[in-house]
């Protein structure tokens, strides 16, 4: 089956070789865009289009910033409300950690790379302190660095559009 997801981060040239410090505090020489990528409509679409097809949910939400375009394009495409899970606390305005109502509906997280899974623990915690029912997350690619174990054991199905391995191996092979 074509992996249209695949394709798209592949042109869209998300991997970048370097030397790298991932959110997870881990290093690696290479880093997964995926936030500048899906600042295209085509690839912010495709997104949209395949979880909508694949998963059911009441509300969808992103932990900010990453997951703030992707929640806000599957809202789009499926027509469900969405919600964002703030990463930080402030200190001015209306302080609550979730923008949007999660209270006892089904909420779907979705991220754009995950590494250790920590970032989607955490949106959980804050999602369920508000009420709301969480048993997947959903990322556009997983860098395989444990985030499926981690979830498991928060209850949670991981479910990952694209592996790191399979997007290197592409991106490796193409030149």
């Amino acid at each position: 089956m074509a992996n249209s997801v695949l394709d798209l981060l592949i042109q869209y040239n998300v991997v970048v070789f370097g030397d790298f410090t991932l959110a997870s505090g881990e290093k690696s020489k290479y880093y997964i865009d995926v936030k500048t990528a899906v600042m295209q409509p085509a690839l912010l679409g495709e997104i949209a289009k395949e979880v909508t097809k694949r998963y059911s949910f009441d509300v969808v939400a992103g932990v900010a910033v990453g997951g703030v375009p992707l929640a806000v394009s599957v809202s789009l495409a499926s027509g469900k409300p969405c919600a964002i899970i703030r990463a930080v606390e402030k200190d001015h305005g209306k302080s609550e950690m979730i923008i949007g109502d999660v209270s006892g509906k089904h909420v779907l997280v979705i991220e754009d790379v995950t590494t250790s899974g920590r970032s989607s623990k955490y949106g959980i915690g804050e999602l369920r302190k508000a009420g709301a029912v969480v048993d997947s997350v959903v990322a556009v690619v997983d860098r395989d660095g444990g985030a499926a174990a981690l979830l498991a054991a928060e209850g949670v199905a991981f479910h990952p559009l694209v592996g790191a391995t399979e997007l290197l191996n592409r991106c490796v092979f193409q030149y």
